[in-house]
């Protein structure tokens, strides 16, 4: 079975980097840094599949007062993971690269984010252990 590599430079043409992200789409760190250097992600947008990469947002961006970084819901993810899992349905010909979204910045648990991707279509590649 194949998983997701832990460091990822380079993306065959049909492949897409799935990464944590916050809902301003700031990506100023991190993988989410990693994928607007080098995978097309865009400023600016923090949800979605753009260039060789895919959003995934962990954290709600408030910018009242100061940027501040909060963890989503479990209802916020669940919906998240439903429109992940359509746009990698509709997609049959693309491989879903998806990272530990939610584990690092976020700070979600890793048992915790993995259940969030059980039943997970067939082209979505999860890391080790997932």
């Amino acid at each position: 079975m194949r998983h997701t590599p832990e460091h990822i430079t380079e993306l065959a043409e049909n492949e897409i980097f799935c990464f944590g992200s916050n809902t301003h789409g700031i990506h100023g760190s991190g993988a989410a840094l990693h994928a607007w250097k080098y995978f097309g992600a865009i400023r600016g947008v923090g949800e979605g599949l753009f260039g060789n990469s895919y959003a995934f947002p962990t954290l709600n961006a408030d910018s009242r007062g100061g940027l501040v970084l909060e963890k989503r819901s479990h209802e916020e993810l669940a919906e998240s993971v439903r429109a992940f899992f359509q746009v990698a349905s509709y997609n049959p010909g693309m491989v879903f690269l998806l990272t530990r979204v939610g584990c690092g910045l976020a700070g979600y648990s890793e048992d915790y984010m993995k259940s969030l991707f059980i039943g997970s279509p067939p082209n979505v590649v999860k890391p080790e252990g997932w």
